[in-house]
């Protein structure tokens, strides 16, 4: 397992991102203890989460912000 992983917060605090619809395209976020973030599917929690360091989820905020993404 690695570090970012061994980091996840507690399945209490993974929240639904505010930029996800009523019903279809949700999506949940963890924050970990090192400045990264963890990621998964609302509909399908079972099948795990992808895990980003800062610099990488950093990033990625950033171009969702910039309409890049």
């Amino acid at each position: 397992m690695s570090e970012i992983a061994s980091q996840i917060a507690t399945p209490k605090n993974w929240h639904k991102s505010t930029y996800s619809q009523a019903d279809t395209n949700c999506v949940e976020v963890a924050y970990v203890a090192s400045g990264g973030a963890a990621v998964r599917d609302t509909q399908y929690r079972m099948i795990g989460h992808l895990t980003f360091d800062n610099g990488a989820w950093s990033a990625f905020l950033k171009g969702v912000k910039g309409s890049a993404l």
